[in-house]
């Protein structure tokens, strides 16, 4: 007799991002429901939680990466089995914002293509009275990426559970596509 776990499709997700978006607090809220006040720069953890999408199960590993700058070399392990990955940027932060175009652009290119599944987040949505990227801006990118997009706030736990959702939904229908690439965009 089949264990329900044997049923369950695993996917491995990558959160990127420069330093101090929130990628790690936004994994914690995701995985632990947990908010963590204090900033503790993050070496690099794993985390597991599972995902119903569709009436599908979906065992989910989520890899909270150290900071990305522009001289990082893309790591293998944010690469090899890697099914798709959460792009983070902070609203209150215009360079974290341009270095997830770089971070794109590097995972094009250790794959050889021109298109991954993606997911686009502005986190700190909190901070709205110091905002420097609109979302207008961010849509106009995720359009260019095509991929999707979404605001955020860890610290309140908004839209958290929507982001890893359309990660499931972006790297389903990019397994379900013949053309090896996703034919939409969704911008909530």
């Amino acid at each position: 007799m089949a264990s329900s776990t044997s049923s369950q499709k695993l996917r491995k997700i990558v959160v990127m991002g420069s330093k101090s978006v929130g990628k790690s607090t936004l994994t914690l809220q995701f995985v632990e429901n947990f908010f963590a006040e204090s900033y503790y720069p993050t070496i690099e953890n794993t985390y597991r939680k599972t995902i119903k999408y569709k009436g599908q199960e979906y065992d989910c590993e989520i890899l909270d990466t150290a900071g990305q700058d522009e001289y990082t070399i893309l790591n293998a392990r944010y690469a090899v089995g890697v099914h798709g990955y959460v792009l983070v940027y902070s609203i209150a932060s215009r360079a974290s914002f341009e270095m997830t175009k770089v971070v794109h652009d590097k995972v094009l290119a250790f794959f050889g293509t021109n298109w991954v599944p993606v997911v686009l987040v502005g986190n700190k949505t909190d901070l709205h009275n110091q905002r420097e990227v609109t979302f207008d801006e961010a849509k106009e990118l995720a359009q260019s990426w095509n991929c999707h997009v979404i605001e955020s706030s860890a610290k309140n736990n908004e839209n958290i559970a929507k982001i890893f959702d359309m990660m499931i939904m972006q790297i389903e229908k990019s397994s379900d596509s013949s053309s090896g690439g996703g034919s939409g965009c969704i911008i909530l």
